[in-house]
């Protein structure tokens, strides 16, 4: 279990759900991590669970000066920066017609502008230690269109073209750029009131793979794309959608 033996990765959005289990795996792969998140008492108590390979920071994603402290305590912590998981996200579901312009642009700033922060912040540190991988968490809705949250598929198809753009002028620092489509993924963001309507045993039962989608398989796609063994990607998506956008009747509410 050492894929990542030695390299250092800051991961926002780390305190519950799919960031937390990325960090989770990172550690037994032999990465530190530094625990990104604005949820401050289960941050601390993951980075405690983790040991002396983990350190929580607060970090709000939309917050440039958050983005400079995260980094500079994780390089005076352990030494170098290596991998950046831009996991962070949020959804407001309403039709177009009844969403607001307070809740489109509050997914935005998360979203979209909070990887741009992180990638613009990571480069230097990256850059100083020779190379490194970051990975951006798009979603299904980053490929296709998705009833009911047009803000947050604004904001994911952003993040798809972000990536194309970073992997290429990133790219002669030995800076890959990559980003990850989860389907339907079984996290504290499904379970918030703007989804109490959704019938989430049904959504996922029409797609090839007919059940919703864990946080521990997002999390191993997250270590192949940090580690060394896709050294020879970058600008590209990696899908983990249950066969989702392969074609078909499924379609539903994806997580971040």
């Amino acid at each position: 279990m050492d894929r990542l033996n030695g390299k250092v990765a800051i991961i926002s959005g780390a305190a519950r759900g799919q960031g937390a289990a990325e960090a989770r795996l990172f550690v037994a792969e032999g990465a530190k991590v530094v625990l990104g998140d604005v949820l401050d008492e289960p941050g601390f108590e993951l980075a405690k669970e983790l040991g002396d390979a983990a350190h929580y920071q607060h970090l709000d994603v939309t917050n440039e000066s958050d983005w400079a402290v995260i980094v500079e305590a994780c390089v005076a912590r352990f030494g170098r920066l290596d991998i950046l998981i831009n996991n962070a996200g949020i959804v407001r579901a309403a039709p177009l017609e009844h969403t607001t312009l307070e809740d489109y642009r509050a997914v935005v700033e998360v979203n979209q502008v909070g990887n741009f922060l992180g990638m613009r912040a990571v480069v230097a540190a990256m850059r100083e230690a020779g190379g490194g991988s970051i990975v951006n968490v798009s979603s299904n809705a980053g490929l296709e269109g998705v009833h009911g949250v047009i803000g947050y598929v604004a904001s994911k198809w952003a993040v798809r073209g972000m990536t194309k753009a970073a992997a290429m002028e990133l790219g002669p620092y030995g800076i890959r750029v990559n980003s990850v489509h989860p389907g339907g993924v079984d996290t504290p963001m499904l379970a918030q009131g703007d989804f109490d309507a959704v019938d989430k045993n049904s959504v996922w039962r029409s797609q090839p793979i007919p059940r919703i989608g864990q946080p521990e398989e997002i999390a191993r796609m997250m270590v192949f794309l940090a580690s060394d063994e896709s050294s020879y990607s970058t600008g590209s998506e990696f899908v983990a959608d249950g066969g989702m956008t392969a074609g078909g009747a499924g379609r539903g509410v994806q997580s971040s």
